[in-house]
């Protein structure tokens, strides 16, 4: 298989990022990702502006990529392109682009999970990062998903722990919201939280049966507590911005290691690896990596760039599925809800 000349066309538009990426043999040439500011005034993403962005961006992000890439489209092996889950909307631009160009070059098209290829984002050929090997957990923690992964091979995956209501990340910019803070507000939750005191507030656990997980009531006490403090000093937040950072992130990075132990003791796999937006947060990775030191485990976490939603996984993803040839026909369509 390794001496297989395979260039993969990864495209990725489950959201409000339209990404191409082309990889060579496992290894990433280009990786062109196209945000979208236009949703900041509306303090989160909105379906209808998504897709019309997505429209606009699609032709130039794959004709950069490939540029980047130093190659024609004519070396193009196979188009990888996310099918779902994410924004319908968004989804069909990409979904409907794969299959013209694969049918117009004469390709093979390859439908990828987009919550896969968070996970698959660790086999990307990196110098400097090490594999994980199977069986191994993933914990995919993103602003619409946050589960527990058992990984026993490339597609052999089963969810063995999810959230109930909302997800982390969600969890996450909705706190922000609370303390005024503008959209995306978890990265900047983070970024105050580097200098704060995570034990200067304290906010109760959500008590969840299993390996699942709860946020909305962990939100519900957030906002209770800033209403409360708000009422005594109108300056509450203003004062102990940093504390009030570092508590609800210290809280929230304790819920998700919590379950991690619990996931570790259940299944005996002590091999780690994290994907998906929020793995980009300091909190956790420190959390795993100290956790390496404490309790032996083996913990992956990923370059920041294979974080947030790129066409590199959607790559991977693709390139393992061409070696099995698990090809999609041509009247595959978009899936909103795409569980794995």
């Amino acid at each position: 298989m390794a001496s297989q000349n395979i260039y993969i066309l990864g495209i990725e538009s489950s959201c409000d990022d339209t990404a191409a990426a082309i990889l060579h043999n496992g290894k990433i040439l280009s990786n062109v990702v196209a945000t979208q500011a236009v949703h900041k005034q509306y303090g989160g993403v909105v379906p209808e502006l998504a897709s019309r962005a997505h429209q606009q961006n699609i032709v130039p992000v794959i004709h950069q990529a490939i540029t980047q890439a130093n190659i024609v489209k004519k070396d193009i092996n196979a188009i990888a392109f996310t099918r779902g889950p994410g924004l319908m909307g968004s989804l069909l631009v990409g979904t409907s682009f794969a299959k013209s160009l694969a049918m117009g070059l004469g390709i093979p098209l390859i439908d990828v999970n987009h919550m896969q290829a968070h996970i698959l984002a660790h086999f990307i050929e990196e110098d400097a990062f090490e594999k994980p090997e199977f069986p191994f957990l993933a914990l995919t923690i993103s602003g619409g998903h946050t589960q527990i992964v058992k990984v026993s091979d490339y597609f052999q995956m089963e969810v063995i722990g999810e959230t109930t209501d909302d997800a982390v990340g969600e969890a996450f910019d909705k706190s922000a919201k609370i303390l005024g803070l503008p959209y995306p507000g978890g990265p900047l939750i983070d970024k105050y939280a580097q200098s704060g005191n995570p034990k200067a507030f304290k906010f109760p656990k959500p008590k969840v049966p299993e390996l699942n997980f709860s946020f909305s009531g962990f939100k519900t006490a957030v906002l209770y507590f800033i209403q409360r403090e708000t009422k005594n000093n109108p300056d509450f937040v203003k004062v102990n911005l940093e504390d009030i950072c570092a508590s609800i992130q210290y809280s929230i990075v304790g819920i998700l290691m919590d379950k991690l132990k619990k996931a570790v003791k259940h299944t005996g796999i002590n091999r780690i690896a994290i994907a998906g937006g929020v793995s980009a947060n300091s909190g956790i990775r420190n959390a795993l990596m100290e956790a390496e030191k404490k309790y032996g485990w083996k913990c992956y976490i990923p370059k920041f760039e294979y974080t947030t939603d790129n066409a590199a996984m959607i790559a991977i993803a693709g390139h393992y599925k061409y070696l099995e040839k698990d090809f999609a026909d041509f009247s595959i369509t978009a899936q909103a809800r795409y569980k794995f």
